[in-house]
């Protein structure tokens, strides 16, 4: 079977087990796989595992394109591909409680730098750097908002290629004093006066998060129109999360109000990655209010 009847099964495949629309099918031409040969020849430049970095709100597709990434990668070229998510690498809700007490009340709900196991993610990046194989990668539960028990954390069996990992905050610069001076929204203007939770938030993504950035190879950006589109984006996909988990006990899925709020955490770093990250992204898709892609990415033939 020649190579392009094998990526037209692939993503035949794709889009049954993701319940996507046929008109992924041009989306995918057009956009993810032109950007998937890209990844590709720049991971032949290179002896060592590639890390590819991707940044984008809530919603905005991030998963679904690392997804069909690896598959595509896996499927054309046989590499070995593995998919990680910032969101997995969220502390617990007792160590969230923790900081809550110790910082910042809003510390406890999950979402913005300082609620993330750092150290664990450094680690992580490490291992997959030198090739290592035979340890796990952590896995949180949204519906529960807690991780995973490790017993359910995927193995690292052989050595990984390339690296997709995706994240909100993922990339995103840390903001001047002037920048941070005055809130952006009701949350903070209601919960955060003296600005304490988002200079703290501030310091740990200049400290833990962006000495990592280096470690990509190459970034990639899912830029929304407006932070607007956020909150019905955000509101999907919690739709999707309880259709997923009918009649779990202590359920933590979020009602509509609760996203409306929890999105408000967001909104400062999500605005400052739409001003900056275009100054560090090797390939962009421009979205619109329905996460079409309206321009051609930086970097990218097609």
């Amino acid at each position: 079977m020649n190579i392009l009847a094998t990526v037209k099964i692939m993503l035949s495949t794709f889009i049954k087990h993701h319940k996507l629309p046929e008109t992924f099918k041009f989306t995918a031409k057009e956009h993810y796989q032109p950007l998937a040969e890209q990844i590709f020849s720049r991971f032949t430049q290179h002896d060592n595992a590639f890390f590819v970095g991707i940044n984008g709100c809530q919603g905005s597709g991030k998963s679904t394109l690392t997804d069909y990434l690896a598959e595509y990668l896996t499927t054309t070229y046989q590499l070995t591909t593995v998919v990680m998510s910032l969101d997995d690498f969220y502390l617990t809700g007792a160590k969230r409680q923790q900081l809550a007490r110790e910082v910042h009340p809003l510390l406890a709900t999950r979402g913005v730098p300082g609620t993330h196991d750092i150290a664990a993610l450094k680690q992580t990046l490490k291992q997959l750097k030198t090739k290592q194989t035979g340890f796990t990668i952590p896995r949180f539960n949204k519906a529960t908002d807690e991780p995973y028990p490790e017993s359910q954390w995927p193995i690292i069996k052989k050595p990984v290629d390339i690296i997709l990992l995706e994240g909100w905050c993922w990339g995103v610069k840390p903001q001047t004093d002037q920048q941070l001076a005055a809130p952006v929204n009701e949350l903070e203007f209601r919960h955060d006066v003296n600005g304490q939770w988002r200079n703290y938030v501030n310091q740990q993504l200049k400290n833990g998060y962006q000495p990592l950035y280096k470690e990509m190879d190459f970034w990639l950006a899912l830029q929304a129109p407006s932070f607007d589109c956020v909150y019905r984006w955000r509101l999907e996909q919690e739709q999707k999360l309880q259709d997923k988990n009918v009649g779990l006990a202590n359920s933590k899925v979020m009602e509509p109000a609760g996203v409306l709020n929890f999105t408000q955490y967001f909104q400062r770093l999500s605005v400052q990655a739409c001003n900056t990250i275009s100054q560090s992204a090797d390939a962009i898709f421009y979205l619109d209010h329905t996460r079409n892609i309206t321009k051609i990415p930086v970097g990218v033939d097609v």
